[in-house]
């Protein structure tokens, strides 16, 4: 083989693969530079939907499968939203770091604020729905099922923001179950949030080894 020729295959090998009739079945990088953990987010808000969520569909209803006090579940809900809340902030401000464009910075920087707005929205929204409405047992109904929507609408923003189809994947599935819930009233509705909810963000927790184990994209 000549120089000329094996100059030109080594050039040819180098071409991307764009264009190529067989471009679509190239392999491509699950994320990007700069991308973050969501694995510590992921486990604390699933604890929250398993153990909050868990115990008051066990809980709650005609025949209740065991007799806990009414505060548990809600302290524990409280509790692990908090816990997530914090991890989710704190895995925005390290996009934030890693982010490289002015736009990217600021785009962390709004998202990362977003979870103190909405979940401060959300206690303003259902405090004035039961003070107005006067029923007190919608607190029990709205918090789960409002905290998922929420939870899942800052996932698809940040799932977009960051090209994480997972993360989108995974807000889009919360903000839909958690909405679909409350048509079964209780204790239908926690059964959903802890089997679906819950469910999905173990599963999310292990995707996201898979996702941060492959290479990413130059």
């Amino acid at each position: 083989m000549s120089v000329t020729t094996t100059a030109t295959a080594a050039t040819t090998t180098a071409v991307p693969l764009t264009g190529h009739p067989d471009a679509a079945f190239a392999p491509t990088a699950a994320r990007v530079p700069g991308d973050v953990d969501n694995r510590a987010t992921y486990v604390s808000f699933g604890l929250a939907y398993l153990l909050g969520h868990g115990s008051a569909a066990v809980s709650e209803g005609a025949t209740p499968l065991l007799d806990l006090p009414g505060w548990l579940p809600m302290t524990l809900l409280g509790a692990g939203l908090a816990v997530g809340t914090v991890q989710a902030t704190v895995a925005a401000l390290r996009a934030q770091r890693a982010a490289t464009g002015p736009d990217d910075v600021l785009s962390g920087k709004l998202l990362g604020a977003a979870w103190v707005t909405a979940f401060a929205a959300l206690f303003l929204a259902i405090t004035g729905l039961t003070a107005t409405l006067d029923i007190p047992d919608v607190q029990s109904l709205l918090w789960p099922t409002g905290s998922g929507f929420v939870v899942g609408l800052l996932y698809i923003a940040e799932g977009a923001q960051r090209r994480n189809l997972l993360h989108y994947g995974l807000g889009t599935w919360l903000a839909l179950t958690s909405t679909a819930a409350l048509l079964l009233g209780t204790p239908g509705l926690y059964w959903v949030l802890t089997l679906a909810g819950g469910g999905a963000y173990a599963l999310a927790a292990v995707l996201e080894g898979r996702r941060l184990a492959a290479p990413a994209a130059p």
